[in-house]
């Protein structure tokens, strides 16, 4: 027989989205279990961005002071190279948050920070090495999950189940929640290389005919992104790991002396990027946010942001009803409806830059001269202010309610 447990949520996938969920629901007082396949957080290549917004939620659960002392990088501004002009693109420097700066840090401390901080809530449960395989029905409802972990197979019933298992959620398949996919001209390739005293100071992007590259300061490292046209890279892993260092030492000649440290494929990996949305997040007894709610693109880094931005509405719109076990079907699609919005003008955005520019650069054989946007920031600095509110506030950003169970 399998093992039986029972919670106010079940809450499956222990990213961003789930995990800031389960702490601030625990915190209202709602009884979480959390369930993660993995048996640590420990995940290469993961969105390592702390966004401003992310940072002020810290500060009004009063844990940013503890916070920011673990290692981080903080960076003040975005910049774009197009040959040899450096363009600035985005000053977060006037934003209306206490931090005004994006926060570079390997998403596993952050994870495992608000681990911590929720395990210290009576009312917690995390289950680690413990994946989702279905749901648990009764008459057309979603009473809980099915689940293996390290003691065996596992039944969790629920009066929520709350599907934070990314883009490829198995939640949201099994519920049969109809996806709209908009499409993606590009995948990314990410790989890390040392960084020396003598590089650039700050995070910022290259921009060449057919090329663009991420470059994210890590302190001793650079995590690097090459963009590649859509289904491009096995066409590129087919050729020598030589032929990819030249490349990139054509795009960054700073590089040229350390390209050598990626020995072969196995150093390099590959983002396959999606865009979708569903189009009803929710059915009776379960709710999908995160990226199993909208798939986000990289432009920008602003899936984490969406994510727990998507946390704090939830438990901002039904923490209190799940505690007294009021919850109504009508309550998980308000989360959609306060949602949506933010999700659809995002991905709108993304897309646009896409199909417009992306897919331009990464097609183009020749020398091009700047685009307009990247002019006009040149131009008129205060610009700046509109990609840094929208990286770094995004699209309707929420607050933590003040008040706890």
């Amino acid at each position: 027989m399998p093992q039986t447990i029972a919670a106010r949520c079940c809450v499956v996938g222990g990213g961003p989205a789930g995990l800031m969920a389960g702490f601030l629901l625990a915190r209202a007082g709602v009884d979480v279990v959390v369930i993660e396949k993995h048996a640590d957080f420990l995940r290469d290549f993961r969105g390592d961005t702390i966004h401003p917004s992310t940072l002020q939620l810290m500060f009004e659960l009063g844990l940013l002071h503890d916070f920011l002392k673990l290692p981080h990088r903080k960076a003040f501004q975005i910049s774009a190279q197009l040959g040899n002009r450096k363009f600035v693109v985005a000053d977060f420097r006037r934003l209306p948050t206490l931090c005004k700066f994006v926060a570079f840090m390997p998403q596993w401390d952050f994870l495992d920070f608000i681990a911590g901080e929720a395990k210290k809530l009576p009312n917690f449960r995390l289950f680690m090495k413990t994946a989702a395989s279905g749901l648990l029905e009764d008459q057309g409802r979603v009473v809980g999950v099915r689940a293996a972990g390290p003691e065996g197979e596992m039944e969790i019933s629920a009066d929520l189940v709350l599907a934070a298992d990314g883009r490829t959620s198995r939640m949201r398949e099994a519920a049969g929640l109809e996806v709209e996919d908009f499409g993606a001209p590009m995948d990314v390739l990410w790989l890390e290389l040392r960084r020396e005293a003598s590089d650039p100071e700050e995070t910022f992007g290259s921009i060449a005919p057919g090329r663009m590259v991420a470059m994210i300061e890590r302190g001793a490292y650079w995590q690097i992104g090459f963009v590649i046209p859509k289904g491009g890279a096995q066409a590129i892993r087919s050729g020598p790991i030589g032929a990819f260092r030249d490349t990139i030492v054509d795009c960054l000649p700073f590089l040229a002396d350390r390209v050598e440290d990626l020995r072969d494929w196995e150093d390099v990996s590959l983002l396959t990027v999606q865009v979708d949305r569903l189009k009803v997040w929710s059915r009776p007894g379960l709710l999908c946010i995160g990226d199993a709610a909208h798939a986000m693109s990289p432009v920008g880094g602003v899936g984490i942001n969406l994510a727990i931005q998507d946390a704090v509405a939830t438990a901002n719109l039904i923490a209190e009803k799940l505690r007294t076990g009021s919850l109504r079907d009508e309550d998980l699609a308000a989360v959609q409806r306060r949602r949506e919005l933010p999700a659809r003008l995002t991905q709108r955005l993304q897309l646009f830059i896409q199909n417009r520019v992306i897919r331009s650069v990464l097609a183009a054989d020749a020398p091009f001269e700047p685009p307009l946007a990247l002019r006009l920031l040149d131009i008129f600095p205060v610009l700046r202010q509109i990609p840094a509110r929208l990286i770094g506030l995004g699209v309707r950003p929420e607050h933590v309610n003040s008040s706890r169970g």
